[in-house]
């Protein structure tokens, strides 16, 4: 399968599949609650799945589709059911692997939608999930990886030490050997979030770690991975693009 990102939006390309992940849908609710008056983007982000080519038939989303957790709240009732009816008016096949949030999310979703557990899913080559619990043994034994959780980003830091963040591909090797696992797969690709709103976790911090059991077993190669932006720039390695944090409170946009 050939994996590539689609230029300038956070989704993957996997020949005739989109894969996008974390929604979020609601979070302008736990906003609002917070003093901050945002109108709902969920229409947005509707928009630029539409953007995708026609030759993409099969959506594969990677968990956390609402935001609240634990419980759910109206803005996730209103607006998710008629978002995956319109997306199943548009593709052939929509997946959906459980995330972290998605505590009963077959509440919301039309029956057509097939929801995958939270050990992930195997298509062809590709495993896919969400990335807050260990994958099953036959979604390992995939080449590469696909995970999200993270809302990975990469921080900049200027002759002052002012920073600021930009979401960010990021891809490296497995290596070394598992108890746990028979086989590893070769390559691991973290996925931004495609809710912009959700900021993200700097991936390049020196003594930073991931999240999830797996991004945090040894059996990634995180220093090596490569990072690209989205609009497919190559910065390099992750250990070629440490930034030492301030003791102050770091500033990110």
């Amino acid at each position: 399968m050939d994996i590539q990102p689609i230029y300038g939006i956070p989704a993957l390309g996997a020949d005739n599949i989109a894969v996008i992940t974390d929604l979020h849908i609601g979070l302008e609710t736990h906003l609002t609650s917070k003093g901050f008056h945002i109108e709902t983007r969920t229409e947005n982000m509707f928009d630029t799945i539409m953007e995708l080519d026609d030759n993409i038939s099969r959506l594969v989303v990677l968990g956390d589709v609402k935001d609240s957790v634990p419980g759910s709240n109206r803005q996730e009732y209103r607006e998710i059911p008629e978002f995956f009816e319109r997306l199943l008016q548009r593709f052939d096949i929509v997946d959906v692997v459980r995330g972290n949030h998605d505590t009963n999310i077959e509440e919301f979703l039309p029956s057509r939608v097939r929801i995958a557990p939270a050990s992930g899913l195997l298509i062809d080559d590709v495993g896919f999930i969400h990335g807050h619990t260990w994958p099953s043994d036959k979604v390992m034994r995939c080449d590469t990886l696909v995970t999200g959780h993270n809302h990975p980003t990469v921080m900049f830091m200027d002759g002052i030490g002012r920073t600021f963040t930009e979401p960010c591909w990021v891809r490296g090797p497995f290596v070394g050997e598992s108890a746990k696992y028979p086989v590893l797969p070769k390559h691991f690709i973290i996925v931004p979030a495609f809710n912009r709103m959700l900021g993200g976790s700097p991936v390049n911090i020196d003594g930073g770690n991931l999240l999830g059991p797996l991004m945090n077993s040894g059996l990634t190669d995180l220093e090596n991975a490569k990072i690209h932006l989205l609009d497919g720039i190559d910065l390099g390695t992750v250990s070629s693009l440490k930034v030492v944090e301030n003791k102050r409170k770091r500033k990110v946009f």
